[in-house]
């Protein structure tokens, strides 16, 4: 068996990003000095108040929209606890975002690959796997839905590897709403494989509350974090009652093919493999008692059936 890490590194992503902001503003090798105002340029107080934009207002009733944030080709099947006599139908991974609109607030439930890939129009390859992002997620909530990063005031993620953290700094103003032991893995120590602190770091100050189990986050039962650990020390899925589409469970990673689920097949890059099987027989029961129906997350046959945003599912 193949045991490389699937996933790919991201610290030359961040240097690219930020190469890509300082040659734009220092190209000429020093700090630009403005030109002198006119002599009859009248002075102005700098005591005035500039209007900030104004919030969106928040919805009338729970929707659900869902974004690309990326797409992921030429994953090993070994890797994901594929015997070598089976493999999944596609080997293509979805990377989806998520917009959870509630009339107490707004959600973003993971927040895809990391924003330095749309830098690349062809992508980035890296271990025989090549990650593509055409939008970033902040430019998707501007131009599918109306909205800015500010607009946005509870984020979670249902783990912190970097294809669900990507993008997780863009949203340091938001409340974090993680599982204590995601955080303390994340911020206390070496990460565990495939978690890269430069996709989530502004998150380490940020107003957040540390969950140790289910959350119900608007308290009326509609959005419900589910404790699904396993995959990570602290993963989560994420339970949804919308009341014209029915009950859905957003997966996060506890399966990452359809095949995946149909034979309990653990990735051997899973923190604890007790733990992941606990939970899928957890969140088995709660779709068969709640009639929920499941999202694998990464599967690309379930995004080709689903109507991406600005469409919203209520």
């Amino acid at each position: 068996m193949n045991r490389r890490s699937p996933w790919l590194t991201v610290p030359a992503l961040a240097g690219l990003a930020a190469v890509v902001l300082l040659g734009t503003a220092c190209a000429s090798g020093r700090a630009p000095v403005p030109a002198p105002a006119p002599a009859d340029t009248p002075t102005v107080s700098t005591d005035i108040d500039v209007p900030r934009r104004t919030p969106a207002a928040p919805p009338e009733r729970l929707a659900l929209r869902v974004f690309d944030c990326g797409r992921i080709e030429g994953a090993d099947p070994e890797a994901f606890g594929f015997p070598t006599d089976l493999h999944p139908a596609r080997n293509d991974l979805f990377v989806p975002c998520y917009l959870i609109e509630h009339p107490k607030g707004r959600m973003i439930f993971d927040t895809g690959l990391p924003a330095a890939i749309a830098q690349s129009p062809t992508g980035i390859t890296q271990n025989g796997m090549t990650m593509t992002l055409e939008r970033t997620l902040v430019d998707s909530l501007r131009e599918l839905a109306d909205l800015e990063a500010e607009d946005i005031d509870l984020l979670a993620m249902s783990h912190l590897h970097f294809d669900h953290a990507g993008q997780a700094n863009d949203f340091a103003g938001a409340t974090w709403l993680v599982q204590r032991p995601d955080y303390e893995s994340a911020f206390g120590g070496t990460p565990p494989i495939a978690v890269q602190r430069e996709t989530y770091a502004a998150l380490e100050h940020a107003d957040r509350l540390l969950l140790d189990g289910d959350h119900d986050v608007f308290g009326d039962g509609t959005v419900v974090l589910l404790s699904t650990p396993g995959h990570t020390p602290g993963h989560q899925a994420l339970l949804l009652r919308l009341p014209e589409t029915g009950n859905l469970v957003l997966s996060g990673d506890l399966y990452h093919y359809p095949e995946s689920r149909e034979h309990g097949l653990v990735p051997m890059f899973n923190h604890d493999r007790d733990q992941t099987r606990a939970s899928m027989q957890r969140i088995e029961g709660l779709l068969e008692q709640t009639g929920a129906e499941l999202w694998i997350e990464h599967d690309p046959a379930l995004a080709e059936s689903l109507e991406l945003a600005p469409h919203a599912y209520y």
